[in-house]
């Protein structure tokens, strides 16, 4: 796993063994940035990485020049290693917080302009993770949401839904949540 682009652009990453994970591929990563690259001012984004894992998207957020990004996951090992990393390379911009993502997000008081979710592609739940960000004021009016999940399955109908962009058997979702 590298970063693809911005101040850390190269580095390799490399997770410990045996965290629960399924990072998304550089091939993947790199076609959903050159997206946003075309979208957003990465300077001005206050980010949330749900189901963050080894922390890959929260990094390259970083490296691109996110000021603020916050990492949620529930697995020890996994915040352990993001915080090791933020350490390392100095991303004092991290925030890493270990808890339930559905929780946080129901309890978080916090507004952000960019939410990214990559749950594990066999959980029950992900299908009722758009309706709670969008009817929850944890994503800023005009903010922006991408799920990462497996390829077959549609988030079409949910509200929010712009479009899809598929890459072998992965899949990002956008969603956009109106301005009152």
């Amino acid at each position: 796993m590298r970063i693809v682009s911005g101040i850390l652009k190269g580095t390799v990453i490399q997770p410990p063994k045996g965290l629960p994970v399924r990072p998304t591929t550089d091939r993947a990563k790199e076609s959903l940035f050159n997206i946003l690259e075309n979208r957003i001012d990465f300077n001005k984004l206050k980010v949330l990485d749900l189901f963050s894992g080894t922390g890959n998207i929260t990094y390259e957020f970083y490296s691109r020049g996110v000021q603020q990004i916050t990492a949620v996951d529930i697995h020890h090992g996994c915040t352990a290693f993001i915080k090791s990393m933020a350490a390392k390379y100095q991303m004092h911009s991290v925030d890493v917080v270990k808890k339930n993502v559905y929780q946080f997000v129901k309890q978080c008081n916090l507004s952000y302009d960019l939410i990214f979710a990559d749950a594990p592609y066999a959980q029950k739940e992900l299908h009722t993770l758009p309706a709670l960000i969008m009817n929850n004021p944890i994503l800023s009016p005009g903010g922006l949401l991408i799920i990462e999940h497996e390829s077959r399955l549609s988030f079409e109908q949910e509200i929010g839904f712009e479009n899809v962009r598929v890459y072998g058997q992965s899949a990002f979702s956008f969603f956009t949540k109106a301005i009152a």
